[in-house]
């Protein structure tokens, strides 16, 4: 199990802010004494204590997951500590003391009330002290599973939201497909191959939760050349893909459902067809995906609200939060425009 320096520099630092402030304590009671003995005494004994129970929790295999041993063994590492480190605490600020002169005036007269008032105050620092890093440490540890869950959660809900769109194209085509077996070979000979393609790019994309939008376009050409077969030339498309942005990482099937949108609401309802383009580009740091029709316009009401908008709004604020967005207007001078911003990763 890897330590983390920092963390454990922080809990030394904590525990001699703890120290000091029972030195202080101890002093206010005894004005009348010396204070470097017990500031030397509480720093000595706290320190080694936290070495030994801080750093010793680690050498037990149940810390690895949780970051503390679990019973009886977490209960005799607290007792050791405490004991080992009031006995070695206790040698080495004596030991300072006599070294640097930090003593002055008579020793107490009662010896064992004093040892069992510093026994008392080890005591109770210690467990005091064991408890705050248990609490901050499961504290920590429950925060982790917890995001752990939530990106797990987040993955499935992904991953349902796809399936649940997946079918719904997938019948669509098998069915064109029939028809057209029969009454135009050639043209079912051409959608069966670009079926393929976009089944093998959205098997690919299905073992992850992103991919570049180099294959998110990739897809949808296979998606178009599909939908222009059905269509024949009421469907014209233009995709623009800058090469700075191709390596750009993107959710998988993200803009497909604006471009089934486009064609549902927008083309197919007009007589003569019309045209999508679908483009990238950024601003500033965040990357802007358009998808423009030249349709009948979003008169349709369904068209605005249907699944596959709701199901990219999700995904987005399931992955990006409030800093990504989805705009879909009118355009001009017909048609509609579906625009998706969130933030480039370069």
């Amino acid at each position: 199990m890897r330590i983390d320096g920092i963390a454990k520099l922080q809990h030394l630092l904590q525990t001699m802010a703890f120290c000091l402030a029972i030195a202080t304590i101890q002093y206010a009671f005894t004005p009348d004494r010396p204070y470097a003995p017990p500031v030397a005494y509480s720093l000595a004994i706290g320190t080694i204590t936290w070495a030994i129970i801080d750093l010793g929790r680690h050498l037990f295999p149940s810390a690895r997951e949780t970051g503390w041993p679990s019973g009886l063994p977490g209960l005799l590492l607290v007792a050791g500590g405490i004991v080992a480190g009031y006995l070695l605490g206790t040698a080495l600020a004596d030991l300072l003391c006599r070294t640097f002169g930090w003593y002055t005036g008579p020793l107490p007269v009662n010896r064992s009330a004093e040892l069992r008032t510093s026994i008392l105050i080890t005591a109770m620092a210690g467990i005091a002290g064991t408890y705050y890093f248990y609490s901050v440490n499961k504290s920590r540890y429950l925060e982790r599973k917890m995001g752990e869950a939530q990106r797990h959660a987040n993955e499935a809900r992904l991953r349902l939201l796809e399936t649940q769109l997946e079918p719904h194209m997938l019948f669509n085509t098998l069915a064109n497909l029939r028809a057209l077996i029969a009454a135009d070979p050639t043209r079912a000979q051409q959608m069966l191959d670009h079926m393929i393609a976009y089944l093998r790019s959205t098997l690919n994309a299905s073992r992850s939760t992103t991919h570049t939008l180099q294959d998110e376009f990739d897809r949808l050409r296979d998606y178009l050349e599909l939908m222009a077969i059905r269509m024949g030339p009421r469907l014209a498309f233009t995709l623009d893909l800058p090469p700075d942005l191709a390596a750009q990482p993107v959710p998988a099937l993200l803009l497909q459902p604006l471009v089934e949108n486009a064609i549902k609401h927008g083309l197919e309802p007009k007589v003569d067809g019309g045209r999508i383009t679908v483009s990238a580009r950024r601003d500033g740091g965040q990357l802007v995906l358009d998808v423009v029709d030249t349709g009948v316009g979003p008169g349709d009401v369904a068209s605005a609200k249907g699944f596959g908008l709701a199901q990219i709004r999700e995904r987005l604020a399931t992955l990006y939060g409030p800093a990504a967005a989805m705009e879909f207007v009118a355009n001009r001078p017909h048609g509609t425009r579906a625009t998706v911003r969130f933030p480039s990763a370069t």
